[in-house]
């Protein structure tokens, strides 16, 4: 992870683009997609990147958080410059460890402009290492603070990490334009973790979406481990996690899929 010095942000006053006056009181859609890709390791075991890639790429999205990826070094080539490329979309990584000599952890594909970021440590005793990036977005519709998640499989470290993650200046300074908290919060029950959140942002009601709301493992899934937590002015338009022959296969965990109304009004 970035050191303090370097996870503090020096500038976050980001200008809104200016909204036509007749476009004003539109509602602009934008689609947003969580993601724990498992290294690119799929269901059969076989590591593809381009299959990740060609999960993503149908959905169209403008924002996509991906959690378990992998970022370059010198002896070879990352998968997250690899999705950034094939998708021509911008990208931010932020590195929660190294894994055979990789740097390894959370990242964050835009469509718009990434004009800030940093990461935090959630780390928790002597548990695996777990992190979380903030991306500040320049949008069509104003500036957007996206959140990429990726918590720890055990109760008690949850508790840990979700406190510290709501008592971190990185969620509270420089905000200047919605809140959205995405990525595996591991969390299956309505724990701690969830009523926290809850209670502080509006939080993703897959029941409203879709009939079958669980998203681990790809394959035949019997978990919702990955969730999306928002605020105003974002309105939940529609959801899906994506279940189809090849995002089955391709990793561990289904894509979960939102897409908001922006309304400018």
């Amino acid at each position: 992870m970035p050191s303090a010095a370097v996870q503090t942000l020096a500038a976050f006053a980001v200008q809104s683009p200016t909204i036509p006056g007749a476009e004003r009181g539109k509602i602009f859609p934008m689609r947003i997609v969580t993601y724990n890709i498992h290294k690119a390791r799929g269901m059969d075991g076989r590591v593809s990147i381009k299959r990740i890639a060609d999960v993503l790429a149908e959905l169209d999205a403008d924002v996509i958080a991906l959690q378990e990826i992998f970022s370059e070094c010198d002896s070879q080539e990352g998968q997250v410059e690899i999705l950034e490329s094939t998708l021509g979309l911008k990208s931010v990584f932020g590195c929660t460890r190294h894994h055979r000599g990789r740097p390894y952890g959370n990242a964050l594909l835009s469509r718009w402009p990434i004009t800030g970021s940093c990461g935090m440590d959630l780390t928790w005793a002597h548990h695996g290492r777990r992190g979380c990036i903030r991306a500040d977005l320049k949008t069509p519709f104003g500036p957007l603070h996206i959140f990429n998640i990726h918590m720890g499989t055990s109760y008690f470290e949850r508790r840990h990490q979700v406190k510290s993650l709501l008592a971190s200046k990185q969620i509270h300074e420089g905000i200047s334009g919605p809140r959205v908290l995405v990525g595996d919060f591991n969390e299956w029950i309505k724990g701690l973790t969830t009523r926290m959140l809850s209670d502080r942002f509006e939080s993703l009601n897959l029941q409203l979406h879709v009939r079958k709301r669980r998203s681990y493992p790809g394959l035949l899934p019997l978990v919702h481990l990955d969730h999306i937590y928002f605020e105003r002015p974002l309105r939940v338009q529609r959801a899906e996690l994506v279940r189809n022959r090849l995002s089955r296969i391709a990793s561990d965990h289904l894509p979960l899929v939102a897409t908001f109304g922006w309304n400018e009004g």
